[in-house]
């Protein structure tokens, strides 16, 4: 009937070069074969066991549709590919993105790659571009996306750097810490 063939999930398949396998936890037959993954009882899925010590636990990370295309993660038979953050996308639309110039998770704004060099071309840019004299004491409140900090820092046309982490990936606040916290 089947090479293989799984008795919990009555499957059948005479592929077996996708090296099939059940996962208990999370109660369907997965591709790549069991030796190369690992099942995470907090995020409820199946990683590659290149993650198992470095991903971030985001509680049912699979269990919700790829933030671009949409389609439900969890049976997908797309690659995944998991963001430092900890919220999963499928590869083939972090691809696009990046083609798009976009860096940033759709879902909580963390930068979804190693941006150091983008930083340290915006760093040569912002002190290469003086600003005028009535904008070199203006100040402006700022939320880092990357750890979460809010600052005041002074203004650039440019961009605004997070004091904590370096990171370039910020946005400009109404006021000060207590007004940046209730919009998160």
């Amino acid at each position: 009937m089947g090479k293989y063939f799984c008795g919990k999930c009555n499957f059948f398949d005479d592929d077996v070069s996708k090296n099939q396998y059940h996962c208990d936890g999370c109660g369907i037959c997965r591709t790549g074969g069991a030796d190369k993954f690992f099942h995470c009882d907090k995020c409820g899925c199946c990683y590659s066991n290149v993650l198992r010590d470095s991903h971030h636990c985001v509680e049912g990370a699979m269990h919700h549709n790829c933030p671009v295309c949409f389609e439900y993660l969890f049976d997908s038979t797309k690659d995944i590919s998991v963001l430092h953050c900890g919220h999963t996308i499928h590869l083939d639309c972090l691809n696009e993105m990046r083609a798009h110039h976009h860096f940033a998770c759709p879902v909580c704004s963390r930068s979804a790659c190693d941006m150091s060099d983008a930083w340290k071309k915006l760093d040569e840019e912002v002190a290469a571009t003086p600003m005028p004299e009535f904008y070199q004491k203006k100040m402006v409140w700022i939320l880092c996306n990357d750890c979460g900090a809010t600052s005041s820092v002074s203004y650039h046309v440019l961009a605004h750097k997070c004091p904590g982490c370096s990171s370039y990936n910020t946005r400009e606040t109404r006021g000060g810490p207590a007004a940046a916290r209730s919009r998160v």
